[in-house]
């Protein structure tokens, strides 16, 4: 019996038309060049760990932090900074999206923005399409594994001005859950109080279109050549490599 031909994938229709009340984008990859944040953030957030903890001992979310990196590191409770630091340059080397990490980093991070020592970075194609699905009544928000005190200053410092009148909510692993996973983004339906079916993630990483998919949403992945996964696998995605691609437009 002869085997039927696989089937060729349908081309992206350039550009790629959506229909959605509201764009959730992730950052890393997709709004914004991967090599900033793991360079210049990382170089600007790396010195400053271990005055942060000893600090800011104080804050509620850095002692739950150090909780976090004592448990998910198998260090004695008593662990000293240097220990816990020592742990969350590893976890840097290796970009590991633990939040006890995004926590401190969030932190260091937006005091450097507030402080104009650090500022954001966009792909050049982003914010004029931002601005202008904007004015056409489409919404936003953002789903990063970057803690929202991070998310928010990175908007606030743009190149172009402040983004954050923009959108209408911000999300992180502790407030909607892994980003590979189905249930983070049934809650940010529930929390933006629009359906899935409504709502389009447009991300770079081929895990989180797999999740957002199966929660329901529409999904634009984004191969940016230089990115981490430019040219991935992004199973039944439409993929573009530009906000440039794409257009959307309300229900």
């Amino acid at each position: 019996m002869t085997e039927s031909p696989t089937p060729e994938p349908h081309p992206t229709p350039d550009p790629l038309a959506v229909s959605a009340r509201v764009v959730v984008v992730d950052i890393e990859g997709t709004t914004s060049a991967a090599g900033f944040i793991l360079g210049d953030l990382y170089d600007y957030a790396r010195p400053r760990l271990a005055a942060w903890l000893d600090d800011h001992a104080d804050d509620p979310d850095i002692a739950e932090a150090r909780r976090q990196v004592i448990a998910d590191a198998n260090l004695p409770g008593d662990a000293t900074t240097d220990a816990i630091v020592a742990v969350l340059h590893e976890w840097m080397e290796r970009d590991v999206k633990a939040t006890p990490l995004k926590t401190v980093q969030g932190q260091i991070w937006a005091e450097g923005f507030e402080r104009a020592e650090i500022s954001s970075h966009f792909f050049g194609d982003v914010i004029p399409k931002l601005r202008e699905w904007h004015e056409h009544g489409i919404g936003f928000a953002v789903f990063s594994s970057g803690s929202i005190a991070s998310q928010v200053p990175w908007f606030r410092h743009s190149p172009d001005g402040d983004l954050t009148t923009l959108i209408t909510g911000f999300f992180d692993t502790v407030s909607a859950g892994p980003k590979k996973e189905a249930a983070s983004y049934d809650a940010i339906a529930a929390a933006l109080g629009v359906p899935a079916e409504e709502l389009v993630f447009f991300t770079d990483n081929p895990g989180e279109v797999s999740a957002a998919l199966a929660a329901g949403w529409q999904v634009v992945a984004f191969s940016r050549e230089g990115e981490p996964f430019f040219e991935a696998d992004f199973g039944g995605a439409s993929v573009v490599s530009s906000f440039d691609d794409v257009e959307v437009v309300l229900p």
